[in-house]
């Protein structure tokens, strides 16, 4: 049996312009592939090399901090805030910045982490965000479009506030030991859409079907993995 693959869509630029012919067309591919799996991958244009470049050296300056220096992210929110050092997954860590397309937003979170200042984090992470946001908007846009109700989508998107959420999962000292060598237990998202973009060098996604079987998803470059969330 041949196992099953996640849908690949096209999200360049010339397929997200509303009025362009491919619009229709890019809008009944994402309904079929989140109706089938409630997920799929997006290939973006909106981020450069240097971008994710720069992104990828964020998160890396960031989780090389002192647990001290990241448990000051603290948010009411669950995963808005820093979240690690727990027993049932030892290998996740992960700090979020909330309402993340905001520049305010993002120094405040800069300034609690590096009191000095780091305009180079904050400069990519802000422009990481809006790009990711983009990618939301339009699928919103697209899921609305498909189902007649995109005009009721808008006031979706305006109230939406965006998390970005760094995350980071060890790589065990022994995986055939490892009583729990997974980095974070298997999950349902609760948000309406989770967008994750994951190093190029890395594997480590699964998703599983409605039939029960486990699709590893291989990173690639300007691939984004679009997940429909259930509350």
């Amino acid at each position: 049996m041949v196992p099953p693959k996640l849908s690949v869509i096209d999200f360049s630029s010339k397929n997200l312009n509303s009025t362009s012919r491919s619009w229709i067309t890019t809008c009944t591919e994402v309904m079929r592939a989140l109706e089938e799996h409630g997920v799929f991958i997006a290939t973006y244009d909106g981020v450069s090399q240097e971008l994710e470049d720069e992104i990828f050296l964020a998160s890396r300056d960031l989780f090389d901090l002192p647990i001290e220096v990241k448990l000051q992210n603290n948010m009411d929110t669950l995963y808005h805030g820093y979240t690690g050092q727990i027993p049932v997954m030892p290998l996740y860590e992960s700090l979020g910045i909330e309402n993340a397309t905001s520049t305010q937003r993002v120094e405040v979170f800069t300034k609690l982490m590096w009191p000095s200042g780091n305009e180079s984090f904050s400069k990519s992470a802000l422009m990481f965000s809006k790009a990711v946001a983009e990618i939301y908007e339009k699928v919103v846009r697209m899921v609305g479009k498909s189902y007649g109700v995109e005009k009721e989508c808008e006031p979706l998107i305006g109230s939406t506030i965006h998390v970005l959420r760094f995350q980071k999962y060890l790589r065990p000292d022994n995986q055939e030991k490892e009583e729990n060598p997974i980095g974070i237990v298997p999950h349902t998202d609760i948000s309406f859409i989770t967008i994750l973009y994951q190093m190029k060098e890395v594997k480590g996604l699964q998703i599983k079907t409605k039939e029960g079987e486990w699709i590893e998803v291989d990173p690639s470059p300007s691939s984004f993995i679009v997940i429909a969330g259930m509350d």
